[in-house]
This record gives structure tokens, sequence and C-alpha cells, in this order.
């Protein structure tokens, strides 16, 4: 009885510690300039890619899920866009959130998504961006910074970011 006890106070505690946590984080800003937080993912082909390994580079940070109705309307493009530039000093990485791995597999596989995807195991990378929601995506640009980010999808017509306004933010991020 006493090891019950402990133990479900151990969990107890560790519920409430956890949702303290995501209400501190769901009250902070997200990152949108200075240093891009960094992190490692180990991709669904067992790459591992850490951030702060791609300097010199545009990284695309697309965070995305297979059962989000917006990210399949984006895919299409981000693929494309990455095959247009990936000769040209830009990286792309997928985000897989909150997704079995089988379905974020399925959905690799239906858009022939060729850049780096991975999943978030544990929501960490999510965190560390205080994502709000998938899609979202960050701009890193070469030096390492961050230089802002598109909350929603993109597409030709979005009110979040449409596909001219992605294509000039990866234009400039190159220039600089």
């Amino acid at each position: 009885m006493r090891w019950f006890q402990i133990t479900l106070g151990a969990a107890i505690v560790a519920i409430v510690a956890f949702f303290a946590f995501g209400l501190k984080v769901r009250g902070e800003p997200q990152p949108s300039s200075g240093l891009a937080p960094d992190f490692t993912l180990i991709t669904f082909n067992e790459e591992t890619i850490r951030l702060s390994q791609l300097r010199g580079q545009v990284v695309v940070i697309n965070f995305w899920a297979s059962w989000c109705i917006p990210c399949r309307a984006e895919a299409p493009f981000l693929e494309k866009t990455f095959r247009d530039y990936k000769n040209r000093g830009v990286v792309f990485i997928g985000v897989d959130w909150s997704d079995p791995e089988p379905d974020a597999r399925k959905y690799i596989a239906e858009f022939n998504l060729t850049y780096y995807n991975g999943p978030d195991i544990g929501t960490k990378i999510g965190q560390l961006y205080r994502i709000r929601g998938v899609p979202e995506t960050f701009f890193v640009g070469k030096d390492g910074n961050l230089y802002g980010n598109a909350l929603g999808p993109i597409t030709r017509d979005s009110s979040y970011m449409t596909h001219a306004q992605f294509i000039a933010k990866l234009d400039e991020l190159l220039e600089k």
C-alpha cells in the first residue's frame, strides 16, 4: 500500500509539473529572431541532422503532421521549392509532430518528399520553437539566426504566407 501511495504521489507531481511547464511555455512568445534554437533530428532514413552544423546555408524548418489537412495543401509546394533551391544552399527540414510513424512514412511517400524529415520525439523540437500547431515554418539564415516564421499553411493565396512571399523570403536570405 505504501508503494502505491508513493507512486501515485509522484505521478500527480509529474502531471502538475507537466501542465505548469506547458502553461509557462504557452505564455512565452515564439522565437522569431536571434540565434535559432539548436536541435538534433534523426530522420526517418536514420540520418542525424544537427541544425547548428548547417550554418552557412539557409534552413527552412517545417513542422507538419500526416493528419493535418493544411499540411497536405502545402506539401507539394514545399517539395517543388526544395528541389528548385537545394543546389543553391537551401536545406529543408521537415519535423513530424505528434504523428504515428507509419502514418508519417505514408505521408512522405504520398508527396514524394525528398528533403530531411524526422519525428519530433516527445515534441521537444516543437517546444523549443513554441509552435502553436501545424503547419508552421521557420526561416534560419546562413548566420544561424531566425528570420521569422509562417504560422499556418503556405499556399498560393494564403493569409499566412503565399508561395510568392515564401520564395521572396528564400531569395532574401540567400542574398544575406
